[in-house]
């Protein structure tokens, strides 16, 4: 099995078709389907089934494929790594964060580390715990910032604890405060309140609704199914109130009334993530640093 193999494969799996990925990978067509017959030989089993104008993956193409991924992946990691310069003049780092972690945490970090390498580019992929946790499995990221715990631990992930943050309530400064006391809110004190809430599949969400099931009620959603800014947005128009976390709310601006929860409050407890078998690249290893002192 020849590496250029992997590539031809993915580039037919991706594209559906052999002349497109002929012209994605730079090779002629013919060349093409010869590789990837002699791969399918190889093998012994058939990778695709193909109709007149239909391409698609045999059962052994489907378990070939996120293989043949992870290796390119591997190995275009590896020629990153050997390839960058001495002092890390150049060479990238791929790092995923949920969404509030990319407004909240990241600016300061990711300025320090630019100023102090500005040859290595920064490749962030804005994405939920579990989109991340996956990316970083298949060899896509080289560290990610993830919200645990996660439903389903992982083996093949290196996880540190980062810090633990707080949760707070922002509210429009014109729209009347939850809670009965101006400067904390109960979670009981959402009860009736209008939230703007966000996406499924998004930690902040399962959170707090878990939260306010535990004080005994459904939370009623103003508005519902946005990311970190069209949150705050939707906030800033009045349109509800939200828990958010606190980097998120210090960044917010004066156009947000910020609220903390009473005791014992929500919190959530951010972890660095890498892949166990295979220790991510020297410009990531560094970022990773930076993040751990921060």
């Amino acid at each position: 099995m020849q590496f250029q193999q992997l590539q031809y494969f993915v580039a037919v799996a991706e594209t559906r078709h052999f002349t497109r990925a002929a012209d994605l990978v730079h090779v002629a067509q013919p060349s093409l389907s010869q590789q990837i017959k002699a791969l399918e030989r190889e093998l012994g089993a058939d990778l695709f089934l193909r109709a007149r104008g239909n391409i698609t993956l045999t059962d052994a193409g489907e378990a070939l494929l996120p293989l043949a991924r992870r290796i390119l992946a591997d190995a275009d990691t590896a020629r990153h790594e050997v390839q960058e310069l001495a002092q890390l003049r150049s060479g990238r780092v791929r790092l995923g964060a949920t969404p509030s972690l990319c407004t909240g945490l990241l600016p300061d970090v990711l300025r320090a580390f630019h100023d102090r390498y500005p040859g290595i580019r920064l490749l962030i992929e804005e994405g939920g715990s579990h989109d991340l946790v996956r990316e970083l499995a298949r060899g896509a990221l080289d560290l990610a910032l993830i919200v645990l715990p996660l439903p389903t631990p992982s083996p093949a992930l290196t996880t540190v604890e980062l810090l633990r943050e707080d949760l707070v309530v922002v509210s429009s400064p014109d729209a009347p405060r939850p809670g009965r006391a101006a400067h904390t809110v109960r979670i009981s004190d959402l009860e009736g309140e209008r939230l703007v809430m966000f996406r499924h599949g998004y930690d902040l969400r399962e959170l707090t609704v878990a939260a306010c099931r535990a004080e005994g009620f459904e939370p009623d959603f103003a508005v519902e199914g946005g990311e970190m800014d069209a949150v705050l947005g939707f906030v800033r128009a009045g349109l509800g109130v939200a828990v958010v976390p606190r980097m998120v709310a210090a960044r917010s601006g004066p156009d947000l009334h910020v609220t903390p929860l009473a005791r014992p409050g929500l919190h959530r407890t951010i972890a660095l993530a890498h892949r166990s078998d295979v220790a991510p690249p020297r410009a990531a290893r560094e970022l990773q640093r930076m993040l751990l002192e921060r």
